[in-house]
């Protein structure tokens, strides 16, 4: 059974993880009335990503009869300046999520909790990418903020070589038995 502690922490984050989703959300939209639909279609996926990250620690407090809490959120940020400021909304978000889990990590290890030490383990490295994929975002719309059409054209070649990858066989389960 996990720590109490840690428990704590991972129904804070569930917190965290849905308002990032719904800040994803609100990012989408933006870039949709802007008539911009590569950079709505990244941020709507993002959106659910995080929400996979949220259910992911509902399921694991559930296998861990540690009672997950879903908490209410505040309202994410909705007007920005232009198109460059919620990508970097974004990236600072991610490195301030990359925070909390590194928090996670140490608790569990203080706690000596190796199931939940075990478990953050896949959120470390899902933030190295997630951080670096919003870095590159950021300098690409910063570079091209004058000519958003040729962000859309890059996110799209960018959609087209990742492909569909086969998923990561380590990702935590979901609850509800979605995946992300």
């Amino acid at each position: 059974m996990t720590s109490t502690a840690f428990a704590d922490a991972v129904n804070e984050q569930i917190g965290h993880e849905y308002a990032a989703h719904q800040q994803y959300v609100a990012i989408a939209v933006f870039y949709d009335a802007q008539t911009l639909p590569h950079l709505a279609q990244f941020f709507y996926k993002q959106a659910l990503e995080e929400r996979g990250h949220a259910m992911m620690m509902v399921q694991y407090l559930l296998d861990q009869d540690a009672g997950p809490i879903v908490p209410g959120i505040v309202a994410p940020q909705i007007d920005f300046d232009d198109i460059a400021a919620p990508v970097s909304l974004a990236l600072e978000q991610e490195k301030m999520v990359t925070d909390q889990i590194n928090a996670m990590a140490a608790l569990a290890r203080d706690e000596s909790d190796f199931a939940g030490e075990q478990f953050i383990q896949w959120f470390i490295k899902e933030q190295v990418e997630e951080v670096s994929s919003m870095s590159d975002l950021l300098t690409v719309v910063q570079r091209l903020i004058d000519t958003p059409m040729q962000i859309e054209d890059h996110l799209a070649r960018e959609t087209a070589a990742s492909g569909g990858g086969a998923g990561d066989p380590t990702e935590p389960a979901q609850a509800g038995g979605a995946s992300a």
